[in-house]
């Protein structure tokens, strides 16, 4: 295989013979020679070509057509490079346009681009300078996410993407069906889902956590990652339609456990990115969130503070003028509550733990005050709520009565009571969005620009 241009730079600049492939991101022309910027995405950087007086006259045919875009193939000698801030160099010797990329019409031409433009051409935006680096990022934090649980001992569990169990309780499903659903509207018949492809409504998934659990109570530790959907109608900056979540589920643990793990795992996450993605890292903390590096590297420095929501929301009313949402006991926090938390309060990252059991989901732990659940959510600086999770509720009596008490499809939930009935344990798990840490580590604003393709209410394109 060829050599990339990461792999170049990581070579002497010993007068070897090499062959250069990727994208042309700048041509500049002068008396003396010609420069080509050189890109193929393996970093950052670019690698600069010099075709000298006599390399650009026998190239002259091939660098007219060498423009902003266009794919090239270019053979010449690694050297030293003169110009300051760059280790070397390739000296040009012949040129071979591959695919051009006229400039009348290329709309990526060397000039800045709004976030909202790149989106309307999100088959190209993967070329610029800032969408390159989100990509290497995603690519090494998803990477990083099945080294941490692999060595850990976890399994990976793929867990499906059509069910008929909805795990929030929300309703907020994107429906799975052949029927013909526009012929039916117009005959007026009633929809027999029995002659539908499962034989009931079916849906795309929330969430992987009530599937995994399945693996949890016979494998003990197992994670899911994989994309799941909400039909959630939020035009906002950190919602998305279709997203990928982690879901880890461990029996035998408590919530002590699983924040432990949670901490564990943010800090190998920012570990990671900090280290291995540091090119990537310091553009994004120059060119997108100033500080971002610093309040990363916060992350690690000392473990997370916890507190209790009752805790938190006594600290928030007494607060409340500095809020446009007025803190209450019972109140979902908002990302300004949050905000306020981790970085006036806490001074880094904080768990919040024990909310009402309202605000949670119908399968959290409840706790012997009748009125809070075992959850947990981590919040952290910049960013509000990352990860949340809880310990789940094992006793087969009291989730059928949760179950009950929100009028849940019993029916559909039989084979989770199942879990509770047969050979049950203690355990507990967590969710992390993965657009959302890759928001958090980039310091990207809109979530729809840290996935490849994003899917949001009338968005369904490329």
């Amino acid at each position: 295989m060829r050599l990339t241009i990461k792999e170049i730079f990581a070579l002497e600049p010993d007068g070897r013979s090499i062959t250069i492939k990727g994208w042309v991101r700048t041509k500049r022309d002068t008396k003396a020679a010609v420069f080509l910027e050189i890109n193929d995405g393996s970093r950052l950087g670019n690698i600069q070509c010099v075709f000298d007086g006599a390399a650009a006259k026998a190239a002259e045919s091939e660098l007219s057509r060498a423009s902003t875009g266009s794919s090239v193939s270019i053979e010449g000698k690694l050297i030293p490079s003169p110009a300051a801030g760059q280790k070397l160099e390739v000296a040009a010797k012949s040129l071979k346009v591959i695919g051009e990329a006229p400039a009348d019409s290329y709309p990526l031409q060397k000039k800045a681009h709004s976030m909202e433009f790149l989106r309307e051409i999100a088959h190209l935006r993967p070329r610029t300078n800032t969408f390159g680096a989100v990509a290497r990022v995603r690519s090494r934090m998803a990477y990083s996410i099945h080294e941490f649980f692999q060595v850990r001992g976890f399994q990976y569990v793929h867990t499906p993407l059509i069910t008929a169990s909805d795990c929030e309780g929300a309703g907020a499903m994107f429906q799975v069906t052949t029927l013909d659903l526009d012929r039916l509207a117009k005959s007026g018949q009633d929809v027999d889902y029995s002659k539908d492809f499962f034989g009931k409504k079916a849906y795309l998934t929330v969430s992987g956590q009530l599937n995994v659990e399945t693996y949890c109570q016979a494998l003990s530790r197992v994670y899911t990652f994989g994309p799941t959907f909400r039909a959630e109608n939020s035009n906002t900056s950190r919602h998305l339609s279709e997203f990928w979540m982690i879901e880890p589920e461990v029996a035998f643990n408590d919530l002590s456990d699983n924040m432990e793990l949670a901490e564990a795992f943010l800090k190998h996450l920012v570990k990671t990115a900090l280290e291995d993605c540091a090119e990537d890292l310091d553009f994004f903390d120059s060119r997108i969130e100033k500080g971002l590096i610093e309040s990363l590297k916060g992350v690690l420095g000392k473990p997370f503070a916890h507190m209790t929501y009752s805790e938190a929301m006594a600290t928030l009313e007494k607060n409340a003028p500095s809020f446009e949402v007025k803190p209450y006991w019972g109140l979902d926090l908002m990302s300004e509550h949050e905000k306020f938390l981790c970085e006036k309060i806490a001074g880094g990252p904080l768990f919040l733990t024990d909310y009402p059991k309202e605000i949670k989901s119908f399968y959290m732990k409840q706790n012997a005050d009748g009125k809070t659940v075992r959850a947990m959510d981590l919040l952290v600086p910049r960013f509000g709520e990352i990860i949340g999770g809880s310990e789940r509720e094992e006793s087969f009596d009291l989730l059928q009565k949760r179950i009950r008490e929100l009028a849940l499809n019993e029916e559909a939930y039989s084979w989770y009571l199942d879990l509770r009935r047969f050979g049950t344990t203690p355990h507990s798990g967590f969710g992390l969005g993965f657009e959302r840490l890759i928001l958090y580590v980039t310091g990207m604003a809109n979530i729809r620009d840290v996935i490849p393709f994003p899917r949001a209410p009338k968005l369904a394109d490329f």
